[in-house]
């Protein structure tokens, strides 16, 4: 889906300085495009019998949902620490400089449910990386981990190879 590149905005220097930002908010908006997007991600994983949608914060959560609607499966988001309000599990992962934590309901999954991790964007993997951690130890089956657009040469895939990844758009 080349095309998309088309649909994604690039903003220079944001959040920081020499970072090029990958912005899905005007891909968002067409609503043509979007809903194409959420269509072949449907297509492809509605005869895999998926039943649960796994999405990571935030901007997973918007194609996660609607891909969850479009297959008729459960949506799951995994959070930043401490935003889920019931009993979670956690995963801690490595930052550039420091560490970060993710969460799940512990009651999110049951044992052996087909699941689809998404996200919007692959970069190093580390947010990626845990939410399909919290998936396992809940003993769910990944069926794939998908991904909007792949920054490749920040190399995050090596992180998931353990997984089926697909991504829409690589950079």
């Amino acid at each position: 889906m080349e095309i998309l590149k088309k649909y994604i905005r690039d903003i220079p220097d944001f959040p920081k300085k020499g970072v090029i930002f990958k912005d899905i908010t005007t891909l968002l908006k067409d609503k043509k495009m979007f809903t194409k997007v959420i269509s072949a991600l449907a297509k492809k994983y509605k005869p895999m019998g998926i039943e649960k949608v796994v999405a990571v914060e935030a901007r997973g959560f918007i194609f996660g949902a609607a891909l969850a609607h479009a297959l008729k499966a459960g949506f799951v988001p995994v959070r930043k620490e401490k935003k889920l309000p019931h009993k979670t599990i956690k995963e801690t992962y490595k930052l550039e400089y420091g560490t970060d934590v993710v969460e799940i309901h512990a009651d999110a999954l049951e044992k052996g449910e087909k699941v689809i991790v998404i996200d919007d964007l692959l970069a190093t993997g580390g947010t990626l990386c845990a939410a399909c951690q919290l998936v396992k130890k809940l003993k769910a089956d990944i069926v794939e981990v998908v991904t909007i657009i792949e920054l490749s040469y920040l190399g995050g895939r090596k992180k998931l190879k353990k997984y089926n990844y697909n991504s829409l758009v690589v950079y």
